[in-house]
């Protein structure tokens, strides 16, 4: 249920209640009208609407539509139930969401608001459980008035539901999420027999007996748990897009994640799939101030999100466009980290996420809160309101981005990656419970340090969730130290019937339950890689003590170390003590190769100074082409394909104007004489391609 009236929506956060002064109201929507921006967000906050039961003020959401109305520019509303009025945190104490070590959450400021309401908890979860009827029916009957209100509004674009889709690890430990949870377990197992046999606890007599994990370990209790919180708070979010539906069938159904899939899916819920797969547009909160503004970083800021959105739209819903100070995050940083933004930070990170397949750019506010700990961040207009040259920018962007001349570079979608970077949530919710306890947190690195490898050697790599494998033939499955046999057994047939998987050590080695398999690989994969293990030592604090061999390249090892028999698969590296380290084997059509260790870490944690010339062996040894091969390694490249054309985008995150040699492969298209698509009045003779500093090149391909 997509919308057509916006080319390129092109906009902000703009009213958080407390913030922008009412005085400066239509002002501020002339400017944003007359400099191009055709959308703004704003928090609909329950504790600022419903003063009283039943009591609903809507006098300035109301100003803001017809403002918005009047100014060509549409509205997204964001629900934001989860900012919980204070007559209903005393009305429903009971129903207070408690952390794991008992306290309740209660009623704190926003920082991102400057208004009451919020929980202290830092997830996406209001102070009150929504596992309470008498909760969830007081928040419906909001999120139905809202609705109702605004549905047929000329300014309405949408909505935007559980605002940056995340909760807390610590919570819901309440006796109504606890009830939620035995009903879960009690659908999942039918009886409590079976129960006890999985869990192995022998001594319940009634349901009531069940008490959620409150310390994390690798047993079949915190599996369960990790699931029931993922489980019940993305139905929960179920709830809130049925309620509006209930009223509003037209209107665009909208989420944003915080691009958290890899980090932190299995402890704050951030599962992009999940949540994208409930709504027609998605999109994602990144700030360079909080992440860093490394070329990497931001690439998989929104690669994550295009593999997450499986072909729908999807937006960089929460782009920074200011500076940040103060925060924990920017501490100790340099200058020119996101700490200060400068107008060739608005348009590279713009520019990243559109070539990234991104079909939407908001900034994380229109201009800055005046309140609280947030002052002044990340606004492109300055504190009162009036133009910069980083709004500026933003104007000059969003005027081209809807030009008509653009429909078919928006039309256009980035081509599949030549590899894919395996997700699969078991994985790391497993790696979850069994490093809780310790500094180290490998699966991160791993994955990071993969994904970085094979993008700064020229390649695109996606991310590819195990539920999406059969679209690929050549996967890298980093940290693969958990999954289940029925996933064993999907990657065991994917690749008979032709699939290229390379894995690190340790694939399947806890099963089901997280039980460890006797016969590793696990769950028959000994046969898919052609080999048996001789040895295993899970000592990832020292980990970067492990060297081996790719034929007679040295590579520097990471994480775990397995070492291998062959049964059936043949020798290609050794580790220095001598034990067989790699093994390539022929299974079915495909092919595998088994490494023995995890020389992803080593590259993330190195930043890239080691085992960069390992991964372009991979990639070598896959036998695939690039899309594009660059003999600058300075630049990024994505290719676009669609109906009304195809084009090439040469991204150039340094402060200095690159030159580069530019192949495609064969089918991408041929790249020609021509005026540029961006930056404005542009050209390309032929021949060398120049990428000026912090900007792309965006040329129409033959």
């Amino acid at each position: 249920m997509l919308r057509n009236d916006i080319q390129l929506p092109y906009g902000a956060v703009y009213f958080r209640k407390s913030n922008p002064p009412q005085a400066d109201w239509e002002r501020d929507y002339k400017v944003a009208g007359e400099d191009g921006l055709n959308i703004f967000r704003h928090w609909f906050m329950w504790s600022a609407i419903e003063v009283a039961p039943g009591v609903y003020d809507w006098a300035e959401y109301d100003r803001q539509l017809d403002l918005a109305a009047q100014n060509g520019i549409k509205t997204m509303i964001a629900e934001l139930i989860h900012a919980v009025p204070d007559w209903a945190v005393r009305k429903y104490k009971h129903a207070l969401q408690v952390n794991a070590d008992g306290s309740k959450l209660g009623s704190y400021m926003g920082v991102s608001a400057a208004t009451g309401g919020f929980s202290n908890n830092g997830g996406g979860a209001g102070a009150l459980t929504l596992n309470c009827p008498e909760v969830k029916e007081a928040a419906g009957r909001f999120l139905t008035a809202l609705a109702t209100r605004y549905k047929d509004h000329p300014a309405i674009y949408g909505y935007d539901v559980w605002n940056e889709c995340n909760y807390s690890a610590d919570v819901d430990y309440s006796d109504y999420a606890k009830a939620a949870f035995r009903k879960w377990l009690e659908k999942k197992y039918g009886d409590l027999k079976t129960l006890a046999l999985a869990w192995h606890r022998y001594s319940y007599t009634e349901w009531d007996d069940i008490e959620p994990p409150v310390h994390m370990a690798p047993y079949p209790e915190c599996i369960d748990w990790l699931k029931f919180k993922r489980d019940n708070f993305y139905d929960q979010m179920q709830w809130r897009i049925d309620t509006i539906r209930a009223v509003d069938q037209k209107n665009v159904i909208a989420a944003h994640g915080i691009s958290g899939a890899i980090p932190i899916m299995a402890s704050n819920g951030c599962d992009d799939w999940l949540a994208a797969s409930k709504v027609e547009v998605y999109g994602f909160t990144w700030v360079q101030a909080r992440k860093g503004s490394e070329a990497w970083k931001n690439w998989y800021g929104v690669d994550i999100n295009r593999a997450a959105a499986r072909g729908k739209p999807f937006w960089h819903a929460e782009r920074q466009g200011g500076p940040l100070w103060l925060q924990p995050q920017v501490i100790g940083r340099d200058k020119q980290d996101g700490r200060v933004v400068d107008p060739e930070d608005i348009r590279l990170w713009s520019m990243t996420s559109l070539a990234g397949g991104a079909r939407g750019i908001l900034n994380l506010r229109w201009r800055p809160l005046l309140d609280g700990p947030l002052f002044g961040a990340f606004g492109s207009y300055a504190m009162d309101g009036s133009r910069t040259s980083r709004s500026d920018m933003a104007s000059a962007m969003a005027k081209w981005a809807n030009e008509p001349a653009q429909a078919a570079l928006w039309e256009a979608k980035p081509v599949r990656g030549e590899i894919g970077i395996l997700v699969v949530p078991e994985t790391q919710e497993f790696e979850y419970l069994l490093s809780y306890d310790r500094k180290e947190k490998p699966y991160p690195e791993a994955m990071w340090g993969a994904y970085r490898a094979f993008l700064e050697n020229g390649v695109q790599p996606d991310w590819v969730h195990i539920d999406d494998i059969d679209a690929y033939d050549l996967l890298y499955f980093p940290y693969p130290i958990m999954f289940t046999a029925e996933q064993a057994a999907r990657l065991t047939a994917w690749v008979e019937k032709g699939g290229t998987l390379i894995s690190e050590a340790c694939p399947g080695y806890f099963g089901d339950r997280g039980h460890v398999g006797t016969i590793q690989p696990n769950m028959g994969l000994d046969k898919v890689f052609g080999a048996l293990e001789d040895e295993v030592e899970f000592m990832p604090d020292i980990g970067d003590r492990i060297h081996f061999k790719l034929d007679s390249a040295a590579v520097d090892g990471g994480g775990l170390l397995q070492s291998y028999r062959l049964a059936g698969g043949t020798a290609r590296g050794n580790f220095d003590d001598g034990r067989l380290a790699v093994v390539e084997h022929r299974f079915g059509k495909g092919r595998t190769l088994l490494i023995g260790t995890n020389p992803s870490i080593a590259y993330y944690r190195t930043e890239g100074r080691a085992n960069g010339a390992f991964f372009a062996e991979l990639f070598r040894w896959s036998g695939k082409a690039r899309h594009v091969s660059l003999s600058n390694t300075a630049l990024f490249a994505r290719v676009h394909q669609g109906e009304k054309g195809s084009f090439l985008w040469l991204v150039n995150p340094t402060r200095t104007t690159q030159m580069t040699e530019v192949e495609l492969a064969v089918g991408l298209g041929t790249l020609g004489a021509s005026k540029a698509v961006w930056p404005i009045g542009a050209t390309h003779g032929g021949g060398r391609v120049e990428v000026p500093a912090r900007d792309v090149l965006i040329l129409s391909l033959g």
